[in-house]
């Protein structure tokens, strides 16, 4: 996708390429979508398989719905502003505004900020793009860097919400906050290990529609409420002296 994106736009920056990348996700979700939902049901008109025609019917709603998520999705990245994902992103980018953002490893980059005698560490995506870097990688590299001399690792995230849960809402508690059940998560799970580092994590409740739609008032106020918690967690459960790593984790559409 990285390659096919470059061909369209081969002297655009890292950031519309980024964009492009997406769009042409969101786009390829669409067509795959379509196409499974016109093979069941020309199959199920051909074999007169009425209950499968059923099914199909029961469950268009729920998919509808999430397509027409996926369809609002292209106007932020085409605009680049932030969407509900880029909450945990934006959470560091808040904790150090001006700080100068450091490349560690591809298409991630941190900071580094002074919290009443902590030395942060603050991890993110390289944005404005639409990426979500390798946080997992990153926070390896970093304490390895650290020769694993930290004393706390906390990952900010959007999560989905239930039905009844309002959004914005902040929850924390232990283990990695991230969604990518694959290398990152393990990565960030292996260091904390290593280290001997306890894990936090600190997650921003959301819709699957508000994670990928341009970021809503109620989110962007859960934002500002995560941070406070998360400088609450370095406040309380580190000292004086100590080093800390806080990865925001998800898609830094918007947010440098």
């Amino acid at each position: 996708m990285k390659s096919y994106a470059s061909s369209i736009l081969p002297n655009a920056d890292q950031a519309k390429r980024e964009n492009l990348e997406v769009i042409l996700e969101i786009n390829w979700v669409l067509s795959y979508v379509h196409r499974v939902v016109r093979h069941f049901y020309l199959l199920g008109k051909k074999t007169q398989n009425w209950m499968l025609l059923y099914q199909l019917v029961l469950i268009l709603p729920a998919l509808i719905k999430e397509l027409e998520a996926y369809k609002k999705a292209v106007e932020p990245f085409r605009l680049g502003i932030p969407i509900g994902d880029s909450a945990g992103p934006l959470v560091v980018s808040m904790m150090a505004p001006n700080a100068e953002r450091i490349k560690i490893t591809d298409e991630t980059v941190y900071s580094t900020v002074d919290l009443e005698g902590r030395k942060v560490y603050l991890i993110k995506a390289e944005g404005p793009g639409g990426t979500v870097g390798r946080p997992g990688e990153a926070v390896a590299k970093l304490a390895e860097q650290l020769e694993c001399r930290i004393s706390r690792i906390i990952t900010v995230d959007a999560a989905l919400k239930l039905e009844g849960e309002k959004s914005g809402e902040v929850a924390e508690g232990t283990g990695a906050a991230i969604g990518d059940p694959g290398p990152e998560k393990i990565s960030i799970e292996r260091t904390a290990i290593k280290c001997g580092a306890p894990l936090d994590a600190v997650i921003i409740k959301m819709s699957s529609e508000e994670a990928i739609t341009h970021m809503t008032k109620e989110i962007y106020e859960g934002v500002s409420k995560a941070v406070e918690v998360v400088k609450r967690i370095i406040r309380e459960r580190t000292k004086e002296g100590d080093q800390v790593i806080v990865a925001g984790i998800g898609n830094t559409l918007g947010v440098l």
